[in-house]
């Protein structure tokens, strides 16, 4: 007889993220219904919760627990590890092998995963000492030395002892009673007579490590050592549980006892890329057996896809799509659902769950498929002929990957002057290269190598680099696109089909690329027709076929790629556009406006009318208007480490302390040394003369310790003769302070070369951006000059404060320069000349940046 699976017992649970409290805690499997689903498991997923029981959270094993299927547990597996991948950057998951060796270790040694033995050998490594205490009148016992425990940070000796010489090991405390060790405890005596007892009959070394436990567990008192064990057995922080929410919604199991809808699905292979070949699934439904949804006049049918691909009985590759078809553009009774996925030839199984969100009716299969070796454009297969007629020019479109083009992504910080630009090519039908920069007439070279040299300009500025391959008849083989000084920072989407000027009949492929900033993600990205989403795809590859209209109008395709934190950006294309059609590239112009009174105090309470904006003597009608006071800030500062730093200024040691406790700059000096130790060196910016650079090090922690909130982000740059990114941007306050960790005052002075190295830095951020310097204002090195790091600034669109230090007397020009850097960006200046001023400053400036005015336009 089969044993009925508990799948339908547990999956209420994975809504429960989505219910209240209450409601979640009544769908919540109890204990006994969670032993025998893991009871029911094979034997190797047993392993899996068992080694990993004290990593493992709640929600992790109750989603792991509802799987019925193998190759669902092991994808799960896979995805449990990968979350807790501290640099998941790189091929390997430190995190996971240093937990196997941990987990070897005590198969080997312990045998018992609920041995306390185990916890505290899993969650604080390997000891550095094990001494099995072996004596005839003790039980069994061992002792646990570290040399420095991973959770708690400092020297540990811990006993275990098996109570009655049976069963699990326990850690002693006091409150145990020495003569528990015993195995024929005598008369009650003293504890030296005791402990005496208890290590005659012991060897040396098992003697010794038995009084150093004992002795320090004693020294410690029951609570003193109850709260070192809580620390070395406390659990590390679990990932968050998006990740289980995710892989949940991946699942392609059906409600139970879920209504169904009529549909037929077929498999056509159109094309390939490179070595895959594209399989097409087409899901023909029957629009009769389906909701539709009715909003102000508007009917639509809306679907959610959710499949797999298996090989060889592992899961290897999920998607997600979202379908949202208007009714009117439906004139038949079927309607094709399709999804591309990009396999090499061989044998797979396809499983699908679609579900009708608007009747809430479901349709499932699973498909052997056999991918086919792709040479050339197959004919179409779709079971409704009209279907794959429609879909024809769409499929049309599909590269067979033999001939590309791509740029050779320059080196450097940044590029400008004159710079080569490279491009690698395959395929033998590429005759000739055009080459444009900013949309300007192309540069056409018609022989290999096809590169060319292109003048950039003196300053950084962002370019777009456009490379389209062409055969010897005209035809456009493939092309590319680079965002030349872009930064890092960039999120952008664009759209390499459909291609502007080409004419479309009845459908296209919508082909989009996404760049995403350093260690962020893309949920999502949407395809719309004119103003209509069509599909939502989850996953790459991001395309998608999409049906126009008929009658040949002008329509576009619109691509809006969407981060996890709902920060979105999009590109559009016109389709079959006539000739005489221009297009924009429209943008708002955002304006983040500080407004203060005679005091410097922000004026609160301003409305639209309260402004006008001119735009090179051109009044502009502003679009969008709003008090800023909890957008999120990106704040660089920019601190000078060059020789004139060094030099001593007014002040004293004393002063210098005082501002660092206020600030929590520096650690408070050390209690005096224990007899024995060596006293600890003295840091030389307490204990030497008070200079610049120690001022500017506690001006900068003191700043980011007091603006840097959770939503926010801050950068540091230092620099003498050259800039150096010191920390990335972030909100870890203590990775700040790490950057400004061991500052040495050294070398000559390049201010604007740093300052347009920090505002590209920016490049790509959007919202409210600041740029603090903190410098004594000299320039020795720069390759820019003053002249053209203002001009830089002026289009950077980054507020700059410039913080003067101790420029007294005969620095009246780099004051000036400071003050203008800040006056035409939206900032303020402030010169200092002791260091208890700087808690001010930067009180104002923080004060400042959460008490603007945003206003955006349309430039005319």
């Amino acid at each position: 007889m089969t044993r009925r699976p508990l799948l339908p017992l547990l999956l209420p649970l994975l809504l429960a993220a989505a219910l209240p409290a209450a409601a979640a805690d009544q769908d919540r499997p109890s204990r006994r219904e969670l032993k025998q689903a893991e009871e029911e498991l094979p034997e190797r997923y047993r392993v899996f919760l068992l080694e990993t029981g004290l990593l493992m959270s709640e929600e992790e094993r109750i989603s792991f627990l509802s799987l019925d299927k193998d190759y669902q547990r092991d994808a799960f597996i896979e995805r449990f590890w990968r979350a807790r991948d501290p640099y998941p950057e790189t091929p390997r998951n430190e995190f996971r092998e240093r937990w196997q060796v941990r987990v070897e270790e005590v198969r080997a040694t312990i045998g018992d995963f609920t041995d306390e033995r185990a916890e505290v050998l899993l969650l604080n490594g390997i000891p550095d000492a094990r001494i099995v205490i072996d004596c005839a009148e003790l039980w069994p016992a061992e002792v646990f030395y570290y040399a420095r425990a991973e959770n708690v940070g400092h020297e540990v000796v811990l006993l275990f002892y098996q109570v009655g010489g049976m069963g699990r090991y326990r850690i002693w405390y006091p409150t145990d009673n020495y003569r528990q060790l015993l195995r024929f405890p005598s008369p009650p005596l003293g504890t030296e007579s005791v402990i005496q007892q208890l290590t005659g009959t012991c060897g040396i070394e098992e003697g010794d490590a038995l009084v150093a436990a004992l002795s320090l567990a004693r020294s410690m008192g029951v609570l003193g050592l109850q709260s070192i064990v809580a620390k070395m057995v406390e659990r590390p922080q679990p990932p968050s549980g998006e990740w289980v929410a995710t892989f949940n919604a991946y699942t392609t199991d059906l409600p139970e006892g879920a209504a169904s809808f009529d549909a037929e699905l077929a498999f056509d292979f159109p094309g390939r890329r490179k070595s895959r070949t594209v399989v097409q699934g087409i899901l023909s439904v029957d629009t009769e057996s389906v909701g539709r949804a009715t909003l102000a006049g508007h009917e639509s049918y809306n679907f959610q896809l959710t499949g797999e691909v298996l090989a060889d009985g592992r899961l290897f590759d999920s998607f997600r799509y979202n379908y949202n078809i208007p009714s009117a553009r439906v004139p038949g009774a079927t309607l094709p659902l399709v999804f591309d996925r990009f396999l090499r030839p061989g044998a797979y199984q396809v499983v699908i769950k679609v579900e009708d969100l608007n009747s809430g009716a479901f349709y499932g299969e699973s498909v052997e498929v056999e991918v086919p070796k792709v040479e050339r454009a197959l004919p179409a297969t779709a079971a409704d002929p009209e279907t794959a007629r429609v879909l024809a020019e769409a499929n049309a479109a599909i590269s067979s990957g033999d001939n590309t083009i791509q740029i050779v992504p320059p080196s450097g910080r940044y590029q400008t002057g004159l710079l080569r630009v490279d491009t690698l090519t395959t395929g033998r039908d590429v005759a000739e290269v055009h080459f444009s920069l900013d949309g300007s007439a192309p540069i056409i070279k018609r022989r290999p190598p096809f590169n060319v040299e292109l003048d950039l300009g003196s300053l950084p500025r962002m370019r777009t680099l456009e490379v389209v391959a062409f055969d010897a008849e005209g035809n456009e083989l493939a092309r590319d696109r680079e965002r030349l000084n872009a930064g890092s920072h960039r999120f952008e989407v664009r759209l390499v089909e459909p291609r502007r000027g080409v004419t479309y009949d009845r459908s296209l492929r919508a082909v989009a690329e996404v760049q995403v900033p350093e260690g962020e993600s893309v949920e999502r990205v949407e395809f719309y027709l004119n103003e209509e989403l069509v599909a939502a795809l989850y996953q790459p590859p991001w395309e998608h076929p999409i049906v126009l209209p008929e009658g040949n109008q002008v329509t576009y395709v619109r691509a809006v790629a969407v981060q996890p934190d709902g920060n979105f950006t999009e590109e559009a294309v016109f389709v079959n556009a006539p000739e005489y059609l221009e297009e924009l590239d429209v943008q708002l112009v955002e304006l983040y406006i500080s407004v203060l009174d005679r005091q410097n105090r922000p004026v609160e309470g301003l409305s639209a009318e309260a402004f006008r904006v001119l735009e090179d003597g051109v009044e502009q009608t502003p679009v969008r208007f709003d008090k800023v006071t909890n957008l999120p800030i990106h704040a660089g500062v920019l601190l000078d480490v060059s020789a004139s730093m060094a030099e001593e200024i007014d002040g004293s040691r004393e002063e210098l302390l005082a501002l660092i406790q206020t600030t929590r700059a520096l650690p408070e000096r050390a209690a005096p040394a224990a007899a024995g130790e060596s006293a600890p060196t003295p840091r030389p910016a307490v204990d030497a003369v008070f200079r610049r650079v120690d001022m500017a090090q506690v001006a900068a922690l003191g700043f980011f310790q007091r603006a840097i909130r959770p939503q926010d982000r801050g950068t540091l740059v230092t620099f003498n003769d050259h800039p150096k990114l010191a920390a990335e941007f972030t909100n870890d306050v203590k990775r700040l302070a790490g950057g400004l960790a061991g500052l040495k005052a050294e070398r000559g002075t390049a201010l604007y070369d740093s300052v347009v190295f920090s505002l590209y830095y920016f490049n790509g951020i959007k919202g409210q951006r600041a740029l603090i310097i903190l410098s004594d204002g000299r320039d020795e090195h720069s390759q820019f000059s003053f002249e053209d790091t203002l001009e830089y600034a002026r289009r950077a669109g980054v507020a700059i404060y410039s913080i003067g230090l101790s420029l007294r007397g005969k620095h009246g020009e780099a004051k000036r320069k400071l003050g203008k850097l800040a006056e035409e960006t939206g900032g303020r200046a402030f010169f200092v000349d002791r260091a208890q001023e700087l808690p001010g400053v930067y009180e104002e400036i923080e004060r400042e940046l959460r008490s603007r005015y945003s206003l955006a336009y349309q430039s005319t």
